[in-house]
């Protein structure tokens, strides 16, 4: 989600790889052309501006009297997570696989407090952003109504949206049954997909964000979520968590950023 800026941006292409949120890469679907914009986008952030500054400086304030869920997604969210929702630079909200498998409250956290180390600010006045309690309600359940399916997960068993990473030797295994095929044997890139093992990406992306990119996938992208990567059958929790610990320790310093 962002902020509105004062001096828009024009993005331009880049050589980095994008592929998902939070697979973790989006898959290619799209023309190449837009997925390296939108990783220009997502490696500068929602809350970088050039020179130094910050959106969150010379963001726009918000109307407490605007509480209308299009309203405040236009001008907070759409920047990030496009306009309808999808093929936005992050992670697709107008997902009801995504809407089904994050716990309200921690949806409602994200949106009031961001995530530290990541592009995703906080928006709660009593975080530094510029939303009442009322419109960040107004968000959450504007997403919920607007975009979420029950049946989009009913009759499954879907798996734990936290736990523990698991054992990354497994989850090379993992990696080759379920997303080699689409993004490379060492994840640096196939026929499908582009990387998930480039440093600029797992630099921008937390451990939370790759689960989440696996089990709900990115429908926008044409990648399948945690029932769709392997024939026949859906990942188990465990090999889930094994994968992400494998995407994990790919992970490596990117000069200027702090790391995740």
């Amino acid at each position: 989600m962002r902020h509105p800026v004062s001096t828009p941006r024009r993005a331009t292409a880049s050589p980095g790889r994008v592929r998902a949120s939070g697979g973790v890469g989006g898959h290619l679907g799209a023309p190449h052309v837009i997925v390296a914009m939108l990783l220009t986008v997502s490696l500068s952030g929602c809350d970088i501006l050039p020179h130094g500054g910050t959106a969150r400086e010379q963001r726009e304030t918000v109307s407490p009297q605007v509480a209308t869920f299009h309203a405040l997604y236009d001008q907070q969210c759409a920047g990030c997570h496009g306009r309808d929702g999808r093929l936005g630079a992050a992670r697709p909200l107008n997902d009801a696989v995504y809407l089904g498998l994050v716990p309200v409250p921690r949806l409602r956290q994200v949106i009031a407090e961001g995530v530290p180390g990541t592009a995703q600010p906080a928006f709660a006045i009593g975080a530094g952003g510029t939303l009442t309690d009322a419109q960040i309600d107004a968000l959450v359940q504007g997403l919920l109504a607007a975009w979420a399916r029950p049946s989009a997960t009913e009759g499954v068993s879907t798996p734990p949206y936290t736990a523990k990473l698991g054992n990354p030797e497994r989850g090379s295994g993992v990696y080759a049954a379920a997303c080699a095929s689409c993004h490379g044997a060492d994840g640096g890139g196939g026929p499908k997909a582009r990387s998930v093992v480039d440093s600029s990406y797992l630099a921008l992306v937390s451990d939370q964000h790759l689960r989440t990119t696996v089990i709900a996938g990115r429908a926008d992208l044409g990648m399948p979520d945690w029932r769709g990567q392997i024939a026949g059958r859906a990942l188990a929790p465990q090999e889930i968590s094994d994968v992400v610990a494998w995407l994990v320790t790919n992970r490596k310093p990117v000069p200027g950023r702090g790391g995740i």
